[in-house]
């Protein structure tokens, strides 16, 4: 299975997937990752922070909108070059993450597309928003 080719995308193709963000899901990227901030696992210290509990880590959502690309638009056989993002509000446990790629420019021949990168919340709360640099696959 591959994904799309640079031909076959067109700017303002769109895709996204959703998750619900979990304690298992912060304990295992807590494994994964080595970070262990208490703001994500100590409920009494992150009852002192300006986000009043414990949140998930941002690069989860991040991860979701990897994904996304990975495995939808452009998908499977696409490669990373860049991303730059800004976190904008938290992840708490239990919010379901809707993350969204969507396609901003190509450039055929360098074989690299913009995509915006961006997850809200169940709410419609925009909580991480960036662009993806991505080299889709060669048929």
């Amino acid at each position: 299975m591959m994904g799309k080719s640079i031909k076959e995308l067109n700017i303002g193709d769109e895709a996204s997937m959703s998750r619900t963000v979990t304690e298992a899901d912060v304990i295992l990227f807590g494994g994964v990752s080595g970070d262990f901030n208490p703001a994500h696992f100590d409920e009494e210290y992150a009852r002192k922070t300006l986000f009043k509990g414990r949140i998930a880590h941002g690069m989860i959502a991040a991860s979701y909108a990897t994904a996304v690309l990975a495995m939808k638009l452009p998908g499977p056989g696409s490669i990373y070059l860049g991303q730059e993002m800004k976190f904008l509000a938290p992840v708490r446990f239990g919010d379901t993450v809707i993350a969204k790629v969507e396609v901003l420019e190509k450039n055929e021949g360098k074989n690299r597309v913009i995509l915006r990168t961006y997850c809200t919340n169940q709410d419609g709360k925009l909580i991480l928003d960036g662009k993806a640099t991505i080299l889709p696959p060669i048929k």
